[in-house]
């Protein structure tokens, strides 16, 4: 894990074949919108310079529909999207390993067909919405802050896409134009920018497996009054859903990854959260074995 093939040439078409980059852009009507005059008011009233106060409005008062997709928009990203993806870029782009593709787009585009439903609930609403919004803002109501029905429907969008994950930073037709020296300065540049986002989506993995395994660690621990810590189903079946995905997102085939997938293997098949709350003996020996998987994990400045 700490030393990475020297050569991303020969790597690159494996991991090519083995993942690809996905994004995933949503977007939603915020209603919100800042209110100057009220702002400067409230600026004048308080004796504060121009520029200290900032009165944001909540167009259609409180909205139990709108923040419900602004809800479900985040649990998107965070539950399928970041918890199944890796990073790559500092874009949108993250990292997909093509046998996790299968549960991703199942579950992205379930997601999807939830988010849209949640938008024309909403969508439906909106004249009524629109019509209660002066009563609950009374002296702050401004007609002219308020957007058609169609214009707030084009402010929703839900897009995947995915992509061939490049070629180890070796292909390109605009390449090919390059004189020869400057072509091979691009391409050490760009497999070293390659390799730099490789671990980087490998490291994050290592990053997510120690925050849990702490955690779980710390649950199975016991108190002083002889009585243990409350445990999570959720803290649990993430380990095992981790200790899994060292196996899939080992796109590297990293040795050390492989060994811990083992090890952890070990340490929780065919346990239960209710086993760990039944049995003394099976917390502590598991609590043990995960002490020493985490004191296995590469240091990765954690």
């Amino acid at each position: 894990m700490n030393q990475l093939l020297q050569m991303p040439e020969i790597i690159a078409p494996s991991i090519s074949s083995s993942a690809m980059t996905v994004s995933l852009k949503i977007s939603f009507y915020t209603g919100r919108k800042k209110d100057k005059k009220a702002t400067r008011d409230a600026e004048v009233a308080n004796g504060t310079d121009k520029g200290v106060a900032n009165l944001t409005k909540a167009l259609l008062g409180s909205c139990p529909e709108l923040k419900a997709i602004n809800d479900y928009a985040g649990e998107v990203r965070n539950h399928i999207h970041y918890r199944t993806t890796m990073p790559w870029t500092d874009g949108d782009a993250r990292l997909l390993v093509s046998a996790m593709w299968p549960d991703y787009h199942k579950n992205i585009t379930e997601a999807e067909i939830k988010f849209n439903r949640l938008v024309e609930e909403f969508l439906q609403r909106y004249p009524y919405l629109l019509s209660a919004a002066q009563a609950k803002l009374g002296a702050l109501w401004d007609a002219n802050d308020y957007l058609t029905q169609s214009e707030v429907a084009s402010k929703f969008a839900f897009r995947v896409s995915y992509d061939e994950l490049p070629d180890g930073g070796n292909t390109g037709d605009w390449r090919l134009d390059l004189p020869h020296e400057a072509m091979e300065e691009v391409r050490a540049n760009s497999a070293s920018g390659y390799e730099q986002r490789l671990k980087g989506a490998m490291d994050d993995i290592w990053h997510k497996l120690h925050d849990n395994l702490t955690t779980l660690a710390r649950q199975l621990d016991v108190k002083e009054n002889g009585k243990g810590n409350k445990l999570f189903d959720t803290v649990f079946d993430r380990a095992v859903e981790l200790t899994d995905m060292l196996r899939t997102c080992n796109i590297t085939g990293d040795s050390q990854m492989e060994a811990m997938r083992r090890q952890l293997d070990d340490a929780l098949r065919n346990q239960t959260v209710q086993g760990f709350r039944n049995s003394p003996s099976v917390r502590a020996d598991t609590q043990s074995k995960l002490a020493a998987a985490l004191a296995a994990l590469p240091s990765l400045d954690m």
